[in-house]
């Protein structure tokens, strides 16, 4: 019989230690092991396998079972938890709860779900090989034509004839990829689906891509990550499959990263088209056995297998990963890489910086059309690498801005609804010259408010401090904080008087666009209708055909999709966009613009962006017209002035409780006690009441902390952290307090 051994066991809780059990068996750091903890079971990972104990030996208890069938967690990943629990001063634990989420699945079930995939995914490689190829056989035959027509000796007839030569080469690898692609499917549809082959259609770069490329991989040797600054439209994605390719030569993996789940699905189709069977895919939206088989695969792929890039959002990056040679963080200003709730509260851009440190010379591009002040920032001290990309791809002009005040379109009968006869009449004409429209309405539901006619009371959630939002397609009233649902009755709940709507979401955009235009074709996409997932899908891809001619939506639509034939964008009531309570509101508003704007006249043709607005003079609209290093400078010496981010960092501090009056006197008591214990090290605002106060019938304090990025950030971080746990354990406080590191 073994000795004795005592282990440290990470458990998926909150807590600030790592309990010790003794086992008798092998065992090594990383393995699963379930264990008794406060009088339940829990799978955990083994953290140290020499721990010294604390406690008398015999309270200790034993190991309840090695878990031998489970996957053992790989080094990297348990370095990669306390990085980030350290960064964002949460446990371990919780951070392990987010890697690993509990759950059963059947191993076999998993395997045969990701063979039904595989033959999916091998289907849709060829469908785009073959619909690439007729696209080539065209344009082939337009240019055939061009040249026959040119003049002999003139430029006109020698860039035809050029194009005809590239034409041609990509034809002839084209169809070498059909046959490969055609075999692999039939390979997968008799059940030899454990191959990896690499079904790739070749990257041809412009000359600016190129020069981009080039300054890329020049960032890459001096070890720092690369900001990719390329206006929207200049063909960022190709650049990133190059490279993706590059580091897959190399014998290394990839991570491509995305922000949401709906741009990873335009975007799956298009990279299976290089990587065939060696792309993955991980995200909520993946069923639980699909995501089991991802990470089942990343942990056994072998260079010999041709490797991995895995497509993502923020939660893959807790994947088994190894030998990673290129992490892709793409769209990288994009708010939707920080997780609110529940711990850690992370932010997946500064996350994969992270990841990248923990393997051996894996480089890091981020990129953007509109780059966060912190990207900015981060490179003109140097310590990352700027490489710019101004031109677009197709050669097309920047998007023709007009602004529509609706306040004087009121006053002149000029408005129908919410649309003014301006933009009516700008989406009738590109309607009649067969292009598409974007609409952006930042509110969802049919009307946001709900009014009494009689009495002025507007309606509100019973459990937040927020007014009811009504959605016309459920006939039901919605709070969009804590999901309470009622059914409508149309009457005030204090006087029994006629309700009135104010305010107009997505649902009400779309009825009225439905009367205004009633021979297009429309669709809406925000969070409601994007729960189905299916939905949501079929939409994007329906509107990257041309089958819609008028897309409604929530900000989901202006992430970086490209749509060939979208030539108008619209804004309806900018102003909600502008009058967010946040330092960041205006960065937020030009960066979704400044998106929006890019989403249209992609294919060398001029497109419009529209923008209605009771505030035309707002200072917003001319930056949208100034180049983007003046814009960011100034926004730049506003942040200095006034010492937010990213000249510091902001530690924002929530106190929760059922008790209105105890939140107020637990925060103010918190609130004193950083001030008296971080006296010097940082400031320390007073307890404040954020605009929404109160959710799910719990009362919201806030505390806002800004330290000094010097080399004292972290112990004095470890400090703020120490503080708050003693406050909890000595006021008997657990589970009201929050902290979140560089909120968004």
């Amino acid at each position: 019989m073994q000795k004795r051994r005592y282990i440290s066991v990470i458990l998926p809780l909150k807590l600030e230690w790592l309990p010790c059990y003794w086992t008798d068996e092998d065992i090594e750091v990383g393995d699963r092991v379930t264990v008794s903890f406060a009088g339940k079971e829990y799978t955990g990972v083994v953290a140290r396998t020499d721990a010294v104990p604390d406690i008398a030996e015999e309270k200790i208890r034993k190991v309840g079972r090695v878990e031998r069938d489970m996957e053992r967690i790989l080094g990297t990943e348990i370095e990669l938890w306390q990085k980030v629990a350290d960064y964002y001063l949460c446990s371990v634990g919780e951070v392990y709860k987010a890697a690993y989420p509990s759950g059963k699945i059947n191993l076999e079930q998993a395997r045969a779900e990701a063979r039904r995939k595989v033959c999916l995914n091998r289907k849709k490689t060829l469908d785009a090989i073959v619909l690439k190829l007729e696209k080539l056989n065209e344009r082939l035959e337009k240019k055939t034509l061009q040249a026959e027509k040119a003049k002999d000796g003139t430029k006109i007839k020698a860039k035809c004839l050029e194009d005809i030569e590239k034409i041609k080469t990509e034809i002839t690898i084209g169809e070498v990829a059909k046959e490969a692609a055609a075999r692999s499917l039939k390979a997968a549809e008799n059940g030899i689906a454990a191959c990896y082959d690499s079904v790739s259609i070749p990257v041809n770069l412009s000359s600016a891509q190129q020069k981009a490329f080039d300054g890329v991989m020049n960032g890459f040797l001096s070890a720092k990550p690369v900001l990719l600054h390329g206006v929207t439209g200049a063909g960022k994605t190709e650049i990133y499959i190059k490279l993706a390719i590059e580091a897959l030569e190399q014998n290394r993996n990839v991570v491509y990263l995305v922000p949401e789940i709906a741009l990873s699905r335009q975007l799956e189709e298009r990279l299976h088209q290089h990587f065939g069977e060696r792309l993955l895919v991980f995200h909520s939206a993946e069923s639980l056995a699909s995501r089991r088989n991802t990470a089942e695969v990343i942990r056994n792929m072998t260079a010999d297998k041709g490797g991995y890039i895995v497509l993502c959002t923020r939660s893959g990056l807790f994947l088994p990963h190894h030998d990673l040679g290129l992490i892709i963080v793409d769209e990288e200003h994009d708010s939707s890489y920080k997780q609110d709730s529940p711990a850690p509260r992370y932010n997946g851009r500064d996350t994969a910086l992270i990841l990248s440190s923990l393997h051996r010379d894996c480089n890091v591009i981020l990129g953007s059309a509109t780059p966060s002040l912190e990207e900015i920032y981060n490179t003109s001290v140097g310590r990352h690498i700027l490489v710019e990309l101004k031109e677009r791809f197709h050669g097309s002009e920047d998007s023709e801005i007009e602004i529509i005040d609706t306040k004087a379109e009121w006053k002149k009968n000029g408005m129908v609804g919410n649309f003014s006869r301006k933009l009516i009449d700008h989406i009738k004409e590109t309607l009649k010259n067969e292009g598409q429209v974007l609409i952006l309405r930042s509110r969802r539901a049919w009307s946001s408010v709900l009014q009494c006619n009689d009495c002025g009371e507007i309606l509100k959630c019973p459990h937040c401090n927020v007014s009811m939002s009504y959605h016309k397609v459920t006939d039901q009233i919605v709070c969009h904080y804590c999901g309470h649902k009622a059914a409508y009755s149309g009457r005030c709940t204090k006087c029994d008087g006629q309700l009135a709507y104010l305010g107009s979401g997505t649902q009400k955009i779309e009825e009225e666009t439905a009367i205004l235009f009633p021979e297009a074709r429309i669709a809406r996409l925000d969070s409601d209708s994007a729960q189905n997932k299916s939905y949501e899908s079929k939409v994007i891809k329906d509107f990257t055909n041309g089958e819609i001619d008028i897309l409604i939506g929530t900000q989901i639509i202006a992430k970086g999709f490209d749509f060939s034939k979208l030539s108008l964008v619209a804004i309806i009531a900018a102003d909600t966009i502008l009058g967010i309570q946040d330092f960041r509101a205006d960065e937020k508003a030009l960066q979704l613009m400044e998106q929006l704007r890019g989403r249209c006249g992609r294919r060398g043709t001029r497109g419009k962006f529209i923008i209605q607005t009771c505030q035309p003079d707002h200072p917003i609209y001319r930056q949208l017209t100034t180049p983007s290093d003046i814009c960011s400078g100034n926004l730049m010496m506003e942040r200095r002035n006034f010492d937010f981010p990213p000249y510091t960092r902001i530690i924002e501090i929530t106190v929760k409780d059922i008790f209105e009056d105890r939140v107020e006197r637990m925060s103010a008591r918190l609130s004193e006690t950083l001030n008296s214990k971080l006296m010097m090290k940082s400031s320390v605002t007073p307890p404040y009441r954020p605009v929404v106060d109160k959710i799910a019938d719990q009362h919201i304090m806030k505390i806002r902390l800004s330290f000094k990025k010097d080399r004292e950030l972290a112990s004095n971080k470890d400090l703020l952290k120490r503080l708050i746990v003693s406050f909890e354990k000595e006021n008997r406080y657990d589970g009201h307090i929050i902290i979140d590191v560089d909120p968004s």
